[in-house]
């Protein structure tokens, strides 16, 4: 198992912990990840975007000139869907574009995800925040402190609404309860910081390891 250092919010070291290997030293699975993040995003979508066809367009319900001597092509509707204000022939309709998923490639790409960041030593553990209240200044000098730069993920604990509140006004921060950790925020982050408490373990009794919510 690799080890990293823990650290305390001003920087200092406070002992090391181990990463497990299942979780944090797998060989990242790129297909998988790619194939969960994929319809993670595709979940996001709302779906709500909507057409009328030329059965819900008003009007239309009389035959617009008679069927012949008129010199034109015969028409039915003024609604149908080459009249300007007509129906739309196979608009979108409402519909939901959220992706099956199984938990087994959900946590797949979780493992291959962290032990990518792992790999490239971006994986900070601190013992604590302990912040007094909500402070984003002091959020802001516990991550410089740190030597975290860029987009950084914390994870952190579901009650802890202080830790929340303090970080959660940093525009290049995105704070996560550790029961929402999942592939698309670890990987479009540079740095995922845990807590000793939240870290990831393959026991899920002796860690916080989470499926995705996707889909």
């Amino acid at each position: 198992m690799a080890n990293v250092k823990v650290r305390t919010r001003s920087g200092g070291e406070q002992g090391t912990v181990e990463l497990d290997d299942a979780v944090f030293g797998i060989e990242p699975n790129v297909p998988v990840m790619h194939q969960v993040v994929t319809a993670q995003l595709a979940a996001r979508r709302a779906g709500t975007q909507s057409t009328k066809t030329r059965a819900e367009v008003a009007g239309g319900g009389a035959k617009p000139f008679k069927q012949k001597g008129t010199g034109r092509g015969r028409q039915g509707s003024i609604r149908a869907p080459q009249w300007r204000g007509g129906g739309i022939a196979l608009g979108p309709k409402p519909r939901s574009y959220a992706q099956r998923t199984p938990k087994k490639m959900k946590r797949l790409a979780l493992r291959s995800a962290l032990s990518d960041r792992a790999a490239e030593n971006k994986v900070v553990v601190v013992a604590g925040w302990d912040f007094d209240a909500p402070s984003t200044k002091d959020a802001r000098a516990a991550l410089s402190a740190l030597g975290v730069t860029g987009r950084v993920l914390v994870v952190v604990e579901h009650d802890d609404v202080v830790t929340q509140k303090s970080f959660r006004n940093l525009p290049e921060v995105h704070v996560l309860s550790a029961g929402q950790l999942n592939t698309y925020d670890v990987l479009v982050n540079d740095y995922v910081v845990f807590t000793t408490s939240t870290l990831p373990t393959a026991d899920p009794a002796a860690g916080a390891e989470s499926e995705e919510a996707a889909s």
